[in-house]
């Protein structure tokens, strides 16, 4: 057997949730990808002298806000992915799950109320919210005698 091999079986035996592994992984390509969107896209956009200083700042802290969530809750479910005792973890992952929610319903509410035209823009973050949140779900249904559902 080779060393990938040994190594997929490694982790196949430690893994007591593979949807929380995947959701954490999710999250952590989540907060690097909001990281440089804001980066990239966002804070060069306001680069702009009818943008105060304070509202560049406000928007810098709280885009990046999100982005060191993303990054937490991606570590949290790699750590409860591995957990013995599921029923200890479900707590966690149902909060984050309604933060998601929460976060979701923000999003699409904001620009719903600000800007109905742009409510398409919404489409990505919309699709990524769902399956994170269903893969969040689909781990709190693993029960502690089960290794993994599939």
């Amino acid at each position: 057997m080779t060393a990938i091999g040994l190594l997929s079986k490694a982790i196949e035996v430690m893994v007591k949730n593979v949807y929380y592994l995947i959701a954490g992984i999710l999250a952590i390509i989540f907060s690097i990808t909001h990281a440089w969107n804001g980066q990239s896209v966002v804070f060069p956009s306001l680069n702009v002298n009818a943008v105060s200083s304070e509202t560049k700042s406000i928007v810098f802290y709280v885009w990046h806000i999100i982005t060191a969530e993303n990054m937490l809750f991606g570590i949290a479910f790699l750590i409860m992915s591995f957990h013995r005792d599921l029923s200890q973890v479900k707590f966690a992952a149902w909060i984050i799950a309604v933060l998601m929610i929460v976060r979701w319903t923000v999003i699409f509410g904001g620009t719903l109320l600000n800007d109905p035209s742009r409510i398409k823009n919404t489409l990505v973050d919309s699709i990524a919210i769902v399956i994170y949140v269903s893969l969040i779900v689909l781990g709190t249904r693993i029960k502690d005698s089960q290794k993994t559902a599939g």
